[in-house]
């Protein structure tokens, strides 16, 4: 007789309810926890990684990785904050200055979906290897010092609020709704999905396998570049050493929140839980003045558990 097979709870509703049970936690061993300012700070602090995490989601969602985010994030940042320092009127600069950011995340995407796809190297090697570069190009660029002095009106981007809602917050709001859209409702989600789940059935069913992990490459490089325009607003300068170890809390994010790294299984939403459980653990350990280094090690442990599960699951 057939065996009935098991129902899953979806990863979704899994992640959700740690993340419930996580702030229940904190609520409990901290006052300061559950105050309106605080969860903004929250959704403040977490709003970078984030959308690192949802750009990172639709590299895994092939079964691919970019290392290379974390020091994209610092040449984005160098790349808009030096543009804004060539004199040009701030009206002038501003959209000049954004173009440059998003367009060196485009392009470092663009590089790692070629190398990827044309030459046939593993992913894991072209994204460490522009993880080199790129941290390299940031320290040659600034010799190792910050931009600084930047028209206020930059700053505003990450300090700026609508209805006391931080700007990065309602930007990673709508970065979440486009992603989401395009994973859900588009005919570029069903090609994602097949490459990541089998790329030679993809390719035998007529899907253009290799523009479709060149687009996801330029994706999240675009993201990356997103968040490093945010991370210089908000410090406002530009840092060479910036974005150091984000690519961390990104695959964090995105494995906690269900995606496999095997690919053709996984959501945006599920990242989004992820990167606020991440953001939730931080901030809560920071107020029970927990040190940096074991917060690291917390993360670490997390992100192994995940990919237990994930394991277990494939098996």
């Amino acid at each position: 007789m057939p065996t009935k097979s098991k129902k899953r709870i979806p990863s979704e509703l899994g992640i959700g309810l740690a993340l419930t049970l996580e702030m229940g936690i904190f609520t409990f061993l901290s006052p300061h926890f559950l105050t309106p300012d605080n969860l903004l700070n929250i959704s403040l602090q977490t709003s970078i990684s984030a959308i690192i995490a949802i750009g990172m989601t639709f590299v895994i969602l092939t079964a691919g990785i970019d290392l290379s985010v974390g020091s994209l994030v610092a040449l984005a940042g160098i790349a808009v904050t030096a543009t804004l320092k060539t004199g040009l009127p701030i009206s002038v600069a501003l959209p000049l200055a954004l173009l440059a950011g998003l367009a060196a995340g485009a392009v470092s995407g663009a590089l790692a979906g070629m190398l990827i796809t044309r030459f046939n190297i593993t992913p894991f090697i072209v994204t460490l290897a522009l993880m080199t570069i790129w941290r390299g190009m940031s320290f040659v660029v600034t010799e190792g010092r910050p931009v600084w002095d930047l028209p206020p009106k930059f700053s505003q981007l990450a300090v700026g609020r609508i209805l006391a809602v931080p700007l990065p917050t309602l930007i990673t709001v709508l970065v979440f709704l486009v992603a989401h859209i395009s994973l859900t409702k588009t005919p570029f989600c069903r090609a994602v999905y097949a490459v990541g789940g089998n790329p030679e059935a993809a390719r035998l069913a007529g899907i253009q396998t290799k523009a479709v992990l060149l687009a996801v490459y330029m994706i999240s490089g675009v993201m990356a570049a997103t968040s490093g325009i945010l991370l210089a607003a908000r410090v406002n300068s530009g840092q060479p050493n910036a974005g150091l170890m984000y690519e961390l809390d990104a695959i964090a994010a995105v494995v906690v929140g269900g995606t496999s790294l095997f690919g053709g299984k996984g959501s945006v939403v599920g990242t989004l839980i992820g990167s606020f459980l991440i953001g939730v653990l931080r901030n809560g350990l920071n107020l029970l003045n927990v040190e940096s280094y074991i917060q690291q090690v917390v993360v670490g442990i997390v992100i192994l558990l995940a990919v237990m599960i994930d394991q277990s699951h494939k098996q």
